[in-house]
């Protein structure tokens, strides 16, 4: 996918052009086709070829190296290979910057034709150049999972070799390391995975290109698995052609795909293609040609690497060859003199032939003219320092580093670490002295640290001591910056401690490699590469999730670590708890997973979240399942369910209890007092306490939607107890419905407008005034004595008490008031005004009434008449937010250090008891007396509140032990009559299994 992106952007920039080619097509340079698209480009080029000898033509086709030192002896070997023998480019070897610029200049103004300037800056100008910016090298760059920052790397790189007077780096490095013992490659590659290198490859080419300058891809075939280093000898790539092009050739082809300009040719023995034993890929025409011009179809320049290294020097008249094989251009020979000379020979012989030199003469003056050589280009020598080493380059250099900063794992999510005053780590240092002082101050602004540091070689007696004092510690931060690693191995062989070590490496990765042992048993380990300042504190600030870390290995680590390991943090990644230093038992916790499964296997719901916390920390925070069923979304944490009747005390009762706060009523209150239309009912008297303990003499529930439903419009009864051909819709374990009804006139539009403002549905908005219609119902209702029945019909009353006195509506109150200050981003109700369709859990699916699946809408017929706003239901959320608002009431009011109810208005509605049932004032609480009807698990305390819903939810609080318990399904998907979550009392063996796991 990110190759494709940045095709994109580079085909924006220089359209490309695809030529026909047998079943395939080409891929034509992008900057070549821009060449071919400006006439002044051939004329240019024509008049140069005009004015050339034959001689002259061989030497455009030549790349002279020289020191950038500014002695006699280097003057006139410039003079003899610019003004005699008219090289078409020169390439510098390591020195200085200044001496480069001047030397470029000198060489310009004594070119019959502009030179074309090359440089070899894989890791940027610092790999030749003395002082100037070091960017990271490849393999870093490979655990970036940015690649527009690799773009950007570049650009800025295409930056500074302009302003050097550069055309041409040859970079990026397109070789896949998947040999560790690579001994010349290596960390100059982007990696081991093809997929990856080839995205990096191409990133960073269009990004030099984009910036005007030609990019070369080195070194082809493939030199990343190999143990020999061609500079010193012939590698041999013993690999079948299958290989070759699933690993070795995958990020060239991909290159070239995307219109890279330049490749070169590495000096490697390739028997499966080429099978003259000996003969390097460099000048083989069946790798150079047959395999890279014609079969790959590239069509940009083609370099040789450098001809003097051994690989390939002891070959005679290795130009003439390199040439013959199908190089575009030779790099650095050894005897420019002998070998221009053996080209031209080769010529007379008919080895090759003045058409072949002529193209290649043509080509190279192409890519001359569009790389801005039309003309001699003199480098401002006066303040170049400055203008290459900006702070945009120096920034760009941190980024960089900070993107590539890699969390390799996270055993039991030991990070983010807890920050706090009453936190203390230890830090344990190896390396120089104050090497990670940086590290130590930005980690002391989380913790209280307590620094120790290793030194080298410590006698057994010290070793001991010293971690004796490290065990005292719950955390154990081990900082590495030291390389050699081989003194501190036997303190390391013994170091295993018992309490979570993170590791940080702030070196290159394979130096963990030396203590291997260690490392394996750490809870965690970071690779940040180096240990520059700014690297330091970002990965302080990682540690405690205040900084992103998204980096991926892009190389295997031995059998440590794989190649792509990582894991991601962000200031999001929520913290976990070791259930241990907690009093609680993670093995018998884990039972939780196997319960909850379970439901999902037989049935009692298509998947779930459940979220146990411990004295405010998340224990277990388990979502498991899919949204509905087999081919639905696996359940995610962030996804939404409707709470039910969960929402009484998650909504309806936080809303009443801070309006109590705020002194707007009393308990003993008339409910008529403040809504008229009940004051000449017999429900006049019923006190706010009666309806909150569920005993005010209220029915149990009111099906307002009857009054909807026309009654002319079906024959028979609506509903019946048994199933038949009018009766097909089952409700209940002995309710079926008849769904061939329509609505009244004037109840419902199909589309939201006028007074038709309360969606029930997707397609089905209804009157406002139907309020009108759930008012007179419940006035006109009958009351029964004040015995405790439980009462939906006494919760919407609470819900239109809270709208009265808040002087809003009940969902803008909550959400001004508590969850917005609370930080609960997806509680609320109508979730569809906020979240898209795919972040909330369908709930239902409604054959009689609404006659679709309710996903957003709230399942409860009497909230979705109320507008799906209502006292006792129509809440939407996630388990890990609900369990947030019932530990502020655990905290007594009180969440992260902001108050949101009082002390004493908290420990009221959670602990006062109907004297006539188990209820409490809106809160349900466990029934010793009556176990089988308790709504909790039989090893809860008495002292646990909180609700459960109809949909398959629960939230239970115990004060005596700190414990919340939240537990949402959807167990009415897709049927309303579903009671297998019951049957299998999967709610109440998970509480059940909490309070096993509670440490003696």
């Amino acid at each position: 996918m990110r190759i494709i992106t940045f095709l994109l952007v580079i085909w924006l920039i220089f359209p490309c052009h695809l030529q026909g080619k047998g079943v395939g097509a080409t891929v034509e340079p992008l900057l070549l086709y821009k060449a071919n698209q400006d006439k002044h480009c051939h004329q240019w080029v024509d008049s140069v070829m005009y004015k050339l000898s034959l001689k002259e033509k061989v030497a455009q086709l030549f790349i002279y190296t020289i020191a950038p030192v500014d002695t006699k002896r280097n003057q006139l070997l410039l003079r003899e290979a610019v003004d005699t023998y008219k090289v078409g480019g020169l390439l510098f070897s390591g020195g200085k910057m200044q001496n480069q610029a001047e030397l470029t200049n000198r060489a310009q103004r004594m070119a019959k034709i502009p030179l074309m300037i090359t440089f070899d800056g894989e890791w940027g100008l610092a790999m030749r150049l003395r002082g100037t910016p070091v960017f990271p090298k490849n393999m870093v760059l490979g655990c970036i999972q940015d690649d527009r920052l690799i773009y950007e790397y570049g650009r800025e790189m295409a930056r500074q070799c302009k302003l050097l007077g550069v055309q041409v780096n040859f970079a990026p490095v397109a070789d896949v390391n998947i040999n560790p013992h690579n001994p010349v490659i290596n960390n100059r590659s982007f990696g081991e995975d093809p997929v990856r290198v080839s995205e990096k490859v191409i990133a960073y080419a269009s990004g030099l290109e984009g910036g005007g300058v030609l990019s070369v891809s080195k070194h082809f075939p493939g030199h990343g698995d190999t143990d020999v280093d061609s500079h010193k000898a012939l590698p041999v790539l013993p690999f079948t052609r299958e290989r070759l092009d699933s690993v070795e050739l995958s990020p060239f082809k991909a290159a070239i795909r995307a219109g890279v300009s330049g490749i070169m040719v590495g000096h490697l023995q390739v028997p499966v293609i080429e099978p003259v034993g000996g003969l390097p890929s460099s000048l083989s025409r069946n790798i150079v040609y047959d395999l890279l011009t014609d079969e790959l179809a590239f069509k940009g320049l083609i370099f040789t690497d450098a001809l003097a290294m051994r690989g390939v020097s002891n070959n005679k008249s290795v130009c003439l060859q390199a040439l013959r094989a199908g190089n575009d251009m030779v790099l650095a020979p050894r005897n420019i003199k002998e070998e221009i000379a053996s080209v031209l020979e080769g010529i007379e012989k008919g080895e090759l032939t003045v058409e072949e030199i002529e193209a290649k003469c043509r080509k190279v003056l192409t890519y001359k003219y569009i790389l801005g050589l039309r003309r001699k280009p003199m480098v401002q020598l006066s303040g170049l320092g400055l203008r290459v080493n900006t702070p945009q380059t120096r920034d760009l250099i941190r980024r960089l580093n900070l993107a590539a900063i890699t969390v390799v794992n996270n055993k039991q999510h030991i990070l983010p670490l807890h920050a706090g005053e009453k936190q203390e780590i230890a830090l344990l240092e190896v390396g120089e002295p104050e090497g990670t002082n940086v590290l130590a101050a930005q980690l002391s602004r989380y913790v209280s640290v307590v620094r120790y540091r290793l030194r080298p070689n410590l006698s057994e007696e010290q070793a001991v001591l010293l971690r004796d004092s490290l065990s005292a510690y719950k955390r154990v931060i081990v900082a590495v910056s030291e390389q050699r690693l081989a003194p501190y191995q036997p303190f390391f062989a013994k170091f295993v401690p018992k309490n979570p070590a993170v590791y940080l490496f702030f070196t290159p990765g394979k130096m963990m490699l030396q203590i291997q042992r260690a490392v394996k048993a750490a809870s965690s380990v970071v690779l940040a590469h180096s240990y520059g300042d700014d690297v330091q504190r970002q990965v302080a600030d990682v540690l405690f999730a205040k900084a992103v870390a998204d980096g991926r290995l892009s190389a295997s680590l031995g059998g440590l670590f794989r190649s792509g390991d990582g894991v991601t943090i962000t200031p999001k990644t929520p913290l976990h708890f070791i259930p241990e230093e907690y009093g609680l038992s993670s093995t018998v916790l884990q039972q939780i997973d196997s319960i909850a499964l379970e439901g999902i296997r037989q049935g009692a719901y298509p998947g779930c979240q459940v979220v146990v916390m411990k004295d405010g920390h998340v224990m277990v925070n388990l979502n498991l399942g899919r949204h509905t069923d087999a081919k639905s979304a696996r359940v995610q944490g962030t996804d939404i369910y409707d709470l039910a009747s969960l929402s009484k005390t998650t909504g309806t009762l936080l809303a009443l209890m801070k309006l109590y706060d705020k002194g707007r009523f009393n308990l003993t209150d008339r409910i008529a007092d403040y809504l008229p239309f009940l004051q000449r009912t017999n429900k006049k008297d019923i006190t706010i306490q009666d309806i909150l303990y569920h005993q005010s003499g209220l029915p149990s529930s009111i099906s307002f939607y009857l009054e909807t439903i026309d009654k002319d419009s079906y024959k028979g009864r609506l509903f019946m107890n048994r199933r038949d051909a009018t009766h097909p819709v089952q409700l209940g374990a002995t309710t079926w419905a008849n769904p061939n009804f329509a609505f009244k006139k004037g109840y419902f539009s199909s589309v939201g407008k006028d007074d038709y403002t309360l969606q029930v549905c997707d397609s089905l908005w209804l009157n406002r005034s139907f309020r009108k219609e759930i008012e007179k119902k419940i006035a006109e209702a009958p009351l029964g004595v004040k015995k405790y029945v439980y009462s939906d019909v006494g919760f919407v009353l609470l819900g239109m008490l809270v709208e009265q006195l808040a002087g809003m509506p009940m969902d803008a109150y909550l959400q001004r008031e508590l969850y917005e200050p609370m930080g609960l981003e997806r509680t609320g109700y109508l979730p569809l005004r906020r979240f898209p369709l795919t972040e909330v859990v369908p709930s239902s699916i409604d054959h009689f009434l609404r006659k679709t699946t309710l996903c957003g809408f709230v399942h409860d017929e009497a909230s979705a008449f109320l507008g799906g706003v209502a006292g006792n239901a129509g809440l939407f959320s996630t388990a890990l937010e609900v369990a947030q608002v019932y530990q502020m009431l655990l905290n007594g009011g009180e969440l992260n250090g902001q108050r949101y109810l009082s002390v004493e208005t908290c420990q009221l509605f959670t602990r006062e008891m109907s004297k006539i049932s188990r209820r409490g004032l809106g809160f349900d609480k466990p029934d010793p007396d009556n176990p089988t009807k308790s709504p909790c698990g039989s090893k809860a305390s008495a002292a646990v509140y909180g609700h459960t819903g109809f949909t398959g939810t629960c939230a239970w609080v115990d004060p005596d032990t700190g414990l919340v318990y939240v537990f949402l399904s959807n167990r009415i998907y897709p049927n309303v009559f579903n009671r297998e979550l019951s049957k299998l009392e999967i709610r109440e063996r998970i509480q059940n299994v909490i309070y096993e796991a509670l440490k003696k």
